[in-house]
């Protein structure tokens, strides 16, 4: 089985930025096909030294995001609902400019943004209203960009869980643009079974991948049923792809989300590369 296998940008830097650009021919350096550019501040983002960087490789790009307080969709505040919107146009901005067809992450709601009691209905429509309009932003632009939703876990968002509410997020805003972000490491821990998951989102709506392990460690090390999960990946005919994502326990912006308190690794990128090796072990043996 062939996938196209990358390496977040979180693996080395918590903010990329233009201190960060070596980043890019490093990860094709270590045999990595795509980079996901991890974007949690477009507005600060040096798309044009990126792009230049990105035209002297051959690899693929993605691109990530995180909403906070101030650019959560959900929030009762139009103001805050009017900041998401400014900075998911920004991001398919960002993604023409590279020439990415994919952006993912938690674009849909503030990530961490808890309210201590579960989705209503007033914020599913927020939701709905403000993606609609950055997708048909983004079909009116740039009509090659698929906008995929990630459902995360419950310590991190009472939003989005599971695959089955992330299609039926995208059938919602109903703009044909929209697909699912799948990561084992909240797969693990909402989904009953990571092939019903999978197939939830089929071919039409499964539009990205992380393959990270249950500890966020090296992939292939812990409990992710990674042949199971590939498995399921080929039934369905995905051709997309496969990112390897972490993070360092000095970061100080994401980890207090993330609940990283210890190295999984020497260092992340001896996590990526391990990881990678071991993923493509896994991959060889589906038939």
């Amino acid at each position: 089985m062939k996938i196209t296998f990358g390496v977040d940008s979180f693996i080395w830097s918590e903010v990329f930025g233009e201190k960060d650009i070596w980043i890019i021919p490093k990860a094709e350096e270590l045999g990595f096909e795509v980079i996901d550019l991890a974007i949690a501040h477009p507005e600060t983002f040096p798309t044009e030294k990126v792009k230049a960087a990105l035209q002297k490789t051959k690899l693929k790009v993605v691109t990530t995001t995180t909403l906070g307080a101030e650019t959560n969709p959900i929030s009762d505040d139009p103001e805050i609902r009017a900041n998401a919107v400014r900075h998911m146009k920004k991001l398919v901005d960002i993604n023409k400019d590279l020439g990415s067809t994919i952006t993912g992450g938690v674009n849909y709601a503030g990530w961490g943004c808890l309210t201590g009691k579960p989705r209503t209905e007033e914020e599913w429509q927020r939701s709905i209203t403000c993606m609609r309009e950055v997708a048909e932003y983004a079909l009116a632009t740039y009509p090659e960009l698929k906008i995929c939703v990630e459902p995360c876990n419950r310590f991190e968002t009472h939003f989005l869980n599971i695959a089955e509410d992330a299609v039926q997020y995208c059938k919602d805003v109903g703009t044909g643009n929209m697909g699912v972000h799948l990561d084992c490491f909240h797969m693990i821990r909402e989904e009953k079974s990571f092939t019903k998951a999978v197939k939830t989102c089929g071919k039409e709506y499964l539009g990205y991948v992380h393959v990270n392990e249950n500890d966020r460690g090296i992939p292939g090390t812990g409990l992710v049923p990674f042949k199971e999960f590939f498995k399921a990946l080929k039934d369905i005919d995905y051709q997309g792809y496969c990112v390897i994502e972490s993070f360092d326990p000095s970061f100080t912006e994401l980890n207090a989300q993330c609940a990283i308190w210890r190295s999984f690794a020497p260092t992340g990128e001896a996590l990526a590369v391990e990881g990678l090796h071991n993923l493509k072990k896994i991959a060889a043996t589906i038939e």
